[in-house]
């Protein structure tokens, strides 16, 4: 499982360091793609198949299920880790996140997230103020 929040930066030919708390559950090679909300999402090979399977199972008939699904493997890239535990992020992806310099990596469950740090800052402060509302939505969730 992954957890925690760690800073980094990525560097001019768009390598970063992946921290290695979250090494040890990504493997040698791992997916990333386009996230949510303006992030990378990182997965490992056993969790991107899962969710490969699930997508595959969409309707193509519905349009938004066609439009997730170039969404989200259109931005798809494979990724190892070099001896020093870095990345190369491909430049669609930095241009996607607006990925400059300082990073904010995250673990969320069975997959990292990696922000530009002014983004996941925003986004952080916005999502505190209302996350006792957002808590009690989860009660519909049994949570």
């Amino acid at each position: 499982m992954f957890m925690g929040e760690y800073q980094h930066n990525v560097d001019a030919k768009g390598r970063l360091i992946i921290p290695a708390k979250l090494r040890e559950h990504l493997g040698e090679s791992f997916v990333l793609t386009r996230g949510l909300d303006q992030c990378l999402f990182g997965y490992p090979m056993n969790e991107w198949k899962v969710l490969e399977d699930k997508m595959k199972a969409l309707p193509l008939t519905k349009k938004d299920a066609r439009a997730f699904i170039r969404f989200f493997f259109s931005g798809a890239s494979d990724c190892e880790l070099d001896k020093q535990g870095r990345i190369n992020i491909p430049s669609t992806l930095l241009s996607y996140a607006k990925l400059e310099k300082e990073c904010i990596i995250l673990g969320v469950s069975n997959r990292i997230e990696i922000w530009d740090k002014s983004i996941w800052e925003d986004y952080f402060m916005k999502s505190e103020e209302s996350f006792s509302e957002i808590a009690e939505n989860m009660i519909d969730f049994d949570i």
